[in-house]
């Protein structure tokens, strides 16, 4: 989609790099044939997804966007009120 943000923001990029060390510990103990080291990058690409949702949470991901013809519902809760 042009001209969009979607992925850059301080959120996703460390949810996303800590899920790709993750994947790379993982696959490493695979070829390795190291179970417990499999599961624990596996556990990473988890906490990745935790750390990068938590991040959004406290207001460092995407803020979100409004397109005029389609406000938020409070916007058509008012203007509906006005006519």
């Amino acid at each position: 989609m042009a001209g969009s943000s979607h992925g850059h923001t301080p959120a996703a990029w460390t949810g996303v790099i800590i899920s790709f060390i993750g994947f790379c510990v993982a696959s490493l103990f695979m070829v390795m044939a190291s179970p417990v080291g499999f599961w624990a990058g596996m556990g990473l690409v988890l906490l990745g997804g935790v750390v990068g949702g938590i991040m959004s949470k406290m207001g460092m991901g995407q803020k979100p966007h409004f397109h005029p013809l389609n406000p938020p519902a409070a916007s058509r809760e008012t203007a509906d009120a006005k006519s």
